[in-house]
């Protein structure tokens, strides 16, 4: 069993920066892919970027490529999602899910965060 809680999220300008956190319960946190989704009001969740394990492989929907940088630090149970360069339409709600399964790009993972709102204004 995997606990993930997410802070970070907050009131941003266009163009400016965020770091999420997503913090892990559960010794196994290590082995598990990460992944950080996204859900802006009326629109389905999104992947946005998924790390593995070992942090050795990353993936990024194309919208984020290049603004986002997903990572983790396994020895403090914690991974994070630095947003730069952030745009009006990055706002929505940011949730933090882990699997134990390799994921990179798949929607299903098995444990999610409660959430974390960012708002991205003009």
């Amino acid at each position: 069993q995997v606990q993930l809680v997410e802070s970070g999220g907050g009131l941003v300008q266009a163009g400016g920066s965020l770091r999420l956190s997503c913090a892990a319960s559960g010794r196994t946190f290590s082995s598990y892919t990460m992944g950080w989704f996204r859900q802006a009001p009326g629109k389905e969740r999104e992947l946005v970027a998924a790390i593995k394990w070992s942090g050795s492989s990353t993936y990024y929907a194309d919208s984020v490529k290049g603004r986002f940088t997903i990572s983790r630090d396994n020895a403090k149970n914690t991974g994070y999602l630095q947003m730069n360069s952030l745009k009006l339409e990055d706002t929505g709600v940011y949730y933090c899910a882990a699997d134990p399964r390799y994921r990179l790009g798949s929607p299903d993972y098995e444990y999610w965060g409660q959430g974390t709102q960012v708002t991205v204004s003009s």
